[in-house]
């Protein structure tokens, strides 16, 4: 039997007695902070609880037969906070990104007897794309360089924190740092209150989507991949492993569920969430920001440890024992209870520079959705001739050149050649750059579409 309870932390002391009760135990208490505007955790968090996944897989049989599961959902804006409830046993599972992934191993390891384990990936970028810098879309500021001595924000100990520390150390700036969340580090990107925001996915692409901000640095640029994934507190663990694989199983699901029908996904997630389903297509849709993959892959183990060294420099957090916090143990069984060949999707991971090679250029059409132009001369004549019709498009997606990253056609950095071809850029730097090389010049959107405009 199911039974639900209402989502609130105040569930916690029930979690208390028993998340360490026997296995035979009449409840078992499920208790899981996710973060609905976080979309790399959505396939361990917001689609899982909306379309009951867990529920799904909740083990029902020999010393759960008489077992009755309550399962909360408590939604945080950043991951810090999921670990702190996670300390004080009011969770037991957490999704968040990795720099709070490993804070959250560092801290419980700090204790004396509690740990987590890092158990399963929701999804990846393998560039390091979804956290960034944004300014507002007026500043002058268009360079990491430009933020020496500037008023920069960000949600203090999220995956964007933690790359704007990197982003610093490798570029040898000092800037004043301020806590801000992103509700309000995006507000204050509107309204011209502070100089730059670092953000995590997807409020970069907000900012962007809605034409109050602009990138000056994205995540790729920091070399490391960007990752985030689920912790499990070791007494749910310990005591019930089948429930930690279950919970697996209803993320491998949702990564599933998504794929069939990125549309249908997108808009789903958007009456879930708020977030636009045009900003979250582009990292749900085929060739968007995000792999989705459970799997524990030794790039990702790499990339963690190379997050806590600059954690460290930054005095930032204690020790952590990779090979006690990282466990594949459960979801190994997870994918052989579901005849997944867990080795096989381990062994892949997905280039953007690669795999997006060749994807056609899109333009959500307000009326008939997504349409596909194979060249950007015939992208920039559809919109043309979709505005002489006063057609609406929602919005409208090419792909970086340098990185394969897909992008909003209106901010890119746009190139055109002697020869009217074009190409599209993340940076303008490389744009500026690429169009050195060939006698181009950089244009903005506009200008590519005036060029096609009859």
């Amino acid at each position: 039997m199911l039974r639900h309870v209402t989502q609130g932390l105040a569930l916690g002391a029930l979690l208390a007695v028993t998340a360490a009760a026997p296995a035979q135990a009449k409840t078992i208490k499920v208790a899981i902070g996710h973060q609905s505007m976080c979309t790399d955790t959505y396939t361990a968090g917001i689609v899982v609880k909306e379309l009951k996944l867990l529920e799904k897989h909740l083990p029902k049989t020999g010393k759960y037969k008489d077992v009755d599961y309550d399962i909360s959902w408590a939604d945080y804006s950043s991951g810090g906070p999921i670990t702190n409830q996670m300390m004080a046993n009011k969770l037991n599972i957490g999704v968040m990104g990795d720099y709070p992934l490993i804070v959250n191993g560092a801290k419980f390891q700090a204790t004396d007897s509690l740990r987590t384990y890092y158990v399963a990936g929701t999804g990846y970028n393998l560039k390091g794309s979804g956290n960034a810098i944004v300014v507002p879309v007026k500043s002058d500021l268009y360079k990491i360089g430009d933020l020496e001595g500037k008023e920069v924000s960000t949600p203090v100990g999220s995956a964007a924190w933690g790359m704007l520390l990197k982003a610093a150390q490798d570029n040898k700036i000092k800037f004043q740092l301020k806590n801000q969340s992103p509700a309000v580090g995006a507000a204050n990107i509107a309204a011209g209150k502070i100089d730059a925001h670092s953000d995590f996915c997807p409020w970069s692409e907000i900012m962007e989507f809605r034409g109050t901000g602009r990138k000056i640095y994205d995540g790729s640029e920091a070399g490391v991949p960007y990752l985030h994934g689920v912790v499990v507190r070791k007494d749910l663990a310990d005591d019930y492993p089948e429930v930690v694989q279950a919970f697996i199983k209803a993320v491998y699901d949702a990564g599933k569920w998504i794929k069939e029908d990125p549309i249908r996904a997108t808009d789903l997630m958007e009456k879930w969430t708020g977030v636009e389903k045009e900003v979250l297509y582009i990292y749900f849709s085929k060739g968007g920001h995000l792999s989705l993959d459970p799997t524990i892959k030794p790039k990702w183990t790499e990339a963690l440890k190379f997050d806590h060294t600059v954690l460290v420099r930054e005095k930032a957090i204690p020790p952590l024992d990779f090979g006690d916090w990282i466990t594949e143990k459960y979801i190994r069984a997870a994918y052989k209870d579901m005849g997944v060949d867990y080795d096989k999707d381990k062994a892949m991971i997905v280039d953007p520079a690669v795999a997006n090679a060749g994807l056609p250029n899109e333009i959500w059409h307000a009326r008939d959705g997504i349409k596909e132009y194979a060249t950007l001369p015939e992208f920039l004549g559809a919109i043309a001739s979709f505005r002489a019709t006063g057609a609406k498009i929602n919005s409208t997606y090419v792909y970086d050149k340098e990185t394969g990253l897909k992008l909003f056609g209106k901010t890119a950095f746009w190139v055109v050649t002697p020869k009217g071809e074009f190409a599209t850029f993340l940076r303008r730097g490389e744009a500026e750059k690429y169009a050195s090389t060939i006698d181009g010049k950089v244009i903005t959107f506009e200008d590519a579409i005036g060029m096609k405009s009859s």
